[in-house]
């Protein structure tokens, strides 16, 4: 008996569920939706019988801040400069444009620029037009190595392995103005001048601080001082043994 009770309100109510989806449905065909500006210019945008949300402007959002770029190192080299190849070559002065500006840096890639740009570089500190291996030649290959590194990381600051090399890079040429420097002190301040090189001395320890290496240096510390005083302890009884001992010597006498 409950069984058909139960069964019968299932019917009901799903014939009632069927009657108002088929009035929603033809009243949805009766009224095509319509969205006008005057109805989405409110708070709540309403378009035909339904609401839409207002759009998220983000009004609260930080703007970003456009950073300077730095001049680029190869920007000193002008468009009609001849290539490395055809720099020393005296025809290359005499032919016509179309030759011109197929030899020139205008059409040249970034390594041939890069090329160019170290020879200016070195010719700038070598000691005469043969030295390729002395300490100022190297100096000045790794500077523009550098630079070179310096500008791509401006573009791709993400890039660590470039990164890398750039410091590694910095290294080998500190060790090689530290040796310089010592050696032949003229030769590293001409280095430093026409390179623009700005040479710090480096840290005389290197030691990473942390908060374990704090606690065993204050207690080597403590410890140091409770050695020094019993040192200063024992020096003091020597002395009062070594005068009661005169004394009694004396007394004998």
């Amino acid at each position: 008996m409950f069984t058909n009770m139960s069964v019968r309100s299932l019917l009901r109510l799903s014939g009632c569920i069927f009657r108002e989806a088929n009035a929603v449905s033809s009243a949805l065909s009766a009224e095509p939706l319509t969205c006008s500006t005057a109805l989405l210019s409110g708070p709540n945008l309403r378009c035909g019988s339904f609401a839409l949300q207002p759009q998220v402007r983000h009004y609260a959002r930080a703007a970003k801040k456009s950073v300077a770029a730095s001049p680029r190192h190869l920007s000193d080299l002008t468009p009609t400069m001849l290539k490395l190849d055809y720099a020393t070559v005296p025809l290359a002065q005499t032919t016509d444009d179309v030759v011109k500006r197929l030899i020139s840096l205008e059409l040249a890639s970034h390594k041939e620029k890069l090329e160019l740009k170290k020879e200016l570089l070195i010719s700038k500190v070598q000691r005469d037009k043969n030295d390729r291996n002395s300490e100022e030649v190297r100096v000045a290959m790794l500077t523009a190595r550098i630079c070179n590194f310096q500008d791509h990381l401006q573009i791709h600051p993400k890039d660590k392995a470039n990164k890398r090399r750039m410091l590694m890079a910095i290294d080998k040429r500190k060790k090689i103005l530290k040796k310089l420097r010592l050696i032949r002190y003229d030769a590293f301040e001409k280095v430093c001048e026409q390179l623009g090189i700005t040479y710090t001395f480096p840290p005389e320890y290197y030691r990473r601080v942390t908060r374990r290496w704090l606690a065993k240096k204050a207690f080597c510390l403590k410890v140091f001082k409770e050695v020094q005083k019993q040192k200063a302890e024992e020096k003091n009884k020597m002395k009062q043994n070594k005068v009661t001992k005169d004394a009694n010597i004396a007394k004998a006498q």
